[in-house]
């Protein structure tokens, strides 16, 4: 048995918010593990912190006009607090812009760096010529070799999921100025991971082929089975950690290279502030070391981050990297840039005092071996049939009726039946089976073998009715009822790492001293709740989840639906490319529409007369469905004049305004921001 556990959490990155995707695949399940190890009583560090460095943010911050520390504070903020409020209970959440972090990432690379074990090597690599820097991956897009998806990425493919590098990718562009990057010879430091591929073999795949789960192990051997590469830690970007050698100027640590070095500089300052020593939790073969991430990040901590430690020769390698699949959101892959998704922060203020329900359902939907789908049916679904209608009504069942028999007291039980002794032996055994679930990281199991305690417990009520018994055998109703509060006693201990608000909140109703009970007390005593003992207020442990509620949240994917739809179908409508001499050819002006009247015998068309400084002219527009004539005179659009004229219904149009389309499909006007332009302004 391990003297502690350090237990880290995937760096959420400062680029957006916290989804239901990364609370499923990540800080759900490890925020269950980590209280119920706490529970039992063991030494825990349960880590994390902001990842702040690399090219999605600098690119953020580029496109948003911002710097960097700008977008990261943001993030930052709204990101923990988040946490705070949902009840993810980190021992220490850092931040990788901190300077105990730039140490330790840089000390770490030294370390590397003073073995001999990187690489140095000169390469051609994308530049910018217009830009005059050169391109991280994520400033370069094209084709995807592999599916031809025409917006890869010079890391990954996100329509097939495939890795790349940027050289690979067919029509490169510059997402800085658009133009084609050229390459261009840099030095960087790499790390040969090819040289570990023996160590990774007999780690992992021989080491760990019967404890680590299916998708995790089948993700290791394939990159193993086509072979270990290289790979760079250092990148030329003017945003990370400065790579600590001569001859480095202008680069920084990959961020895959420090991003996972922040759970030890994490540490570092969670030990400072406790005033214990940080080394054991990282440097102690008893020290038992579990990553909880996602599936993109299993090449990261189960390859590439243990052969960075074991290069080192001074931390410990995990236990165990049990990384979930994807979560889906009705039936789509979630997308933050497309903002199909659930939203923590939004999802805490439409849904108040409702943390535990959105755990119950992720825990029951977990991804654990392949991807799984959040639907708010299911959401609705799992509140109302199961929390509710099981859980929630068999404690406000017993607590109404001991408040009505004993006004709140526990009562002396009489003589044991087989039935009574069965539901509590029943109830004894659960401590063991959620643990081995949890501790084998089956959180699906874990919730619903909870959720079977408070189903047992209503069977028993419902098979002893002991509202029929209270005025022929009270006696009877005594044992009843005292089996009952301990089986609610027992649901508070429990729930503990799987529904921390509702175990609080049963424990004040119960009145019950956390401190004095615990897991192992379900299993060790006969008796958790004494008699006399006092009672605490009745309250509604869940709330009923209504179609109104459910139909807004889907109102509001419906409307991110359309927009998806709407890029989509710009992006399809996108022509090919043309020269700067064919667009220069185009006049275009600023004009002001002075009459509009409907053309008769016509659904759609419009006759406008416009101004374009002194000059009047006619054009005729099929605006009519979506705008009233009233409402265009003295407003200021973008006219194409030198457009050749045209007989529409037996109207000269003497040119073409410009116009757009929303996610509804309506017309609306390109046309300059400020209204109070001069008509007949050239546009460039």
């Amino acid at each position: 048995m391990p003297k502690r556990y350090t237990v880290t959490a995937a760096l959420p990155y400062t680029n957006g918010p916290i989804h239901i995707g990364h609370l499923a695949g990540v800080y759900v399940p490890a925020d269950i593990y980590s209280r119920y190890l706490r529970g039992k009583g063991k030494d825990v560090a349960f880590i994390c912190g902001s990842d702040e460095h690399g090219v999605a943010i600098a690119l953020k911050a580029k496109k948003e006009g911002k710097t960097p520390r700008q977008i990261i504070d943001h993030y930052d903020q709204l990101i923990r607090t988040s946490f705070t409020k949902f009840g993810i209970s980190f021992d220490h959440y850092s931040r990788t812009s901190r300077k105990i972090h730039h140490e330790t990432a840089q000390e770490f690379f030294n370390i590397l760096y003073d073995k001999g074990v990187f690489e140095e090597k000169d390469s051609e690599q994308l530049f910018d010529p217009q830009a005059e820097q050169f391109l991280a991956d994520r400033f370069v897009t094209g084709t995807c070799p592999i599916c031809q998806h025409h917006e890869a990425y010079g890391d990954q493919c996100e329509n097939c999921g495939s890795s790349l590098s940027a050289t690979e990718l067919v029509n490169p562009k510059s997402t800085l100025s658009g133009y084609k990057p050229i390459l261009k010879k840099t030095k960087h430091w790499y790390l040969p991971l090819n040289k570990f591929e023996s160590f990774i073999k007999e780690w992992i795949l021989e080491g760990h082929q019967n404890d680590w789960k299916p998708n995790v192990y089948g993700q290791v051997k394939s990159w193993v089975s086509n072979g270990l590469q290289p790979r760079a830690v250092t990148r030329d970007l003017d945003w990370g950690i400065s790579v600590p050698v001569a001859g480095a100027d202008g680069k920084v640590l990959y961020v895959w290279f420090d991003a996972p070095i922040g759970y030890i500089s994490s540490t570092k300052e969670w030990a400072a502030a406790k005033g214990v020593d940080w080394k054991p939790y990282w440097c102690d073969e008893d020290t038992q070391l579990v990553h909880f991430i996602g599936k993109d990040n299993i090449v990261f901590h189960c390859i590439i981050f243990p052969v960075m430690l074991k290069a080192s020769e001074r931390y410990i390698l995990p236990e165990n990297v049990p990384a979930n699949e994807f979560l889906n959101l009705e039936g789509k892959k979630i997308s933050t840039s497309k903002n199909w998704a659930v939203w923590l922060h939004e999802y805490l203020e439409e849904f108040p005092d409702q943390q535990d329900v959105l755990r119950y359902v992720l825990s029951s939907n977990a991804p654990e071996t392949k991807d799984n789908d959040f639907t708010w049916e299911e959401f609705q679904a799992r509140n109302n049939n199961e929390l509710v209608a099981i859980f929630g009504n068999f404690i406000n069942r017993v607590m109404v009726l001991s408040h009505k028999y004993y006004r709140g007291s526990v009562p002396e039980p009489g003589k044991q039946f087989e039935e009574d002794k069965k539901v509590l032996e029943e109830m004894a055994q659960l401590p063991e089976k959620i643990g081995h679930a949890i501790e084998n990281y089956h959180f699906r199991e874990a919730s619903q073998t909870l959720i079977s305690l408070a189903r047992l417990g209503n069977k028993y009520l419902a098979d002893a009715e002991p509202w029929k018994l209270i005025n022929t055998d009270p006696e009877r109703v005594k044992t009843i009822m005292n089996t009952a509060l301990q089986i609610s006693s027992g649901l508070s201990i429990l729930c503990d790492p799987l529904l921390p608000f509702t175990s609080v909140k049963l424990k004040n109703m119960l009145n019950l001293d956390s401190k004095t009970l615990n897991w192992k007390s379900i299993e060790t005593k006969e008796t958790l709740l004494q008699p006399q003992h006092l009672l605490g207020k009745t309250s509604y442990l869940f709330q009923q989840i209504d179609d109104m509620q459910m139909d807004a949240q889907r109102e509001k994917l419906k409307k991110s639906a359309l927009d998806i739809d709407l890029e989509e179908k710009i992006l399809a409508s996108l022509k090919s490319k043309t020269s700067f001499k064919d667009f220069d050819a185009l006049d275009l002006c600023v004009a002001e529409i002075i009459k509009a009247k409907k053309v008769k015998k016509t659904k759609k068309l419009m006759e406008l007369t416009v101004r374009l400084g002194e000059e009047e002219r006619t054009v005729v527009s099929g605006i009519a469905t979506d705008f009233n004539e009233e409402d265009l005179i003295g407003k200021k659009v973008s006219l194409l004049t030198n457009l050749k004229p045209r007989n529409i219904k037996g109207i000269e149009s003497q040119g073409m305004i410009l116009l757009g389309e929303n996610s509804k499909g309506n017309f609306v006007f390109v046309g300059p921001e400020d209204q109070n332009i001069v008509s007949g302004t050239p546009i460039k």
